[in-house]
């Protein structure tokens, strides 16, 4: 019998699907199998999303999650999920509702009920949801943007090179959504209570001013202890964490955590 787990990597607003290759080579010489599905409307490369931008323009959480899921049921078996940012949130609600066997959320956006939202993660998302006219529409980041909102923590050299590598044009109502999570945002709410699911990792990044590490403290808080909810905190990292030249410590700690769980 096949004892080969499957991860199911899950990237966020930004960033394409292609971001998470190194992870992926990764685990594969470690023994999982991987798949890194993309958001519906995403195209195959960031050169066609790039020039394909309205292609998935309009799309919420919820759409976005079902998408997951729908490849996830094809699966001999419910597969560990590993997501960043927006993806860490979409991940959270795929373990609370059965369809993973484990979690690891990098970084996440803010589920329903998470009030915590400092001001960097305003200013990082204020372009998008300064103008309620931008929630039916894609939205891509400036340089200048993704320099404050992912790229921090890394040198100038080092920040061009991943916002000209990976960044694409993104849906803007999941920002929205998010922006109000705590007070409404259906799509983003997260069965926290479930006591059935597996074991959960969060991590923040001390220098992520996207999601900062408060936004995943939060999280953690709003779950039932009695199931494994562990939070780590990445020092000196910003947003970018799982493409900068760091890469490879947090998917070394992801690695060991889920060895851990017997993963």
């Amino acid at each position: 019998m096949d004892q080969t787990k499957t991860i199911v990597f899950i990237h966020g607003l930004w960033m394409h699907a292609s971001s998470w290759q190194q992870w992926m080579e990764f685990f594969n010489n470690q023994g999982y199998k991987t798949i890194n599905p993309g958001w519906p409307g995403d195209s195959s490369t960031v050169a066609e999303c790039r020039s394909n931008s309205q292609s998935i323009a309009n799309r919420g959480v919820e759409e976005i999650v079902e998408n997951y899921a729908k490849i996830i049921r094809t699966l001999p078996e419910p597969p560990i999920v590993i997501g960043h940012s927006f993806g860490g949130l979409i991940a959270q609600i795929l373990l609370s509702r059965g369809l993973a066997s484990a979690c690891i959320a990098i970084d996440p956006a803010p589920m329903k009920g998470v009030w915590q939202l400092p001001f960097s993660a305003i200013k990082a998302s204020f372009p998008v949801i300064g103008n309620p006219f931008n929630v039916s529409k894609a939205n891509s980041l400036t340089y200048k943007q993704f320099r404050y909102g992912f790229a921090n923590a890394v040198s100038e050299k080092e920040a061009k090179e991943l916002y000209e590598l990976w960044t694409i044009p993104a849906p803007c109502r999941p920002l929205f959504q998010a922006a109000t999570a705590s007070f409404s945002g259906i799509q983003t709410k997260v069965n926290t209570q479930n006591t059935n699911r597996g074991p959960l990792l969060i991590t923040g990044g001390e220098k992520d001013n996207q999601a900062p590490a408060i936004i995943g403290k939060a999280s953690v808080k709003k779950y039932n202890k009695k199931v494994i909810t562990d939070f780590k905190l990445f020092e000196g990292r910003g947003h970018s964490l799982i493409v900068d030249s760091g890469w490879k410590e947090i998917a070394e700690y992801s690695l060991n955590w889920l060895k851990k769980q017997g993963l």
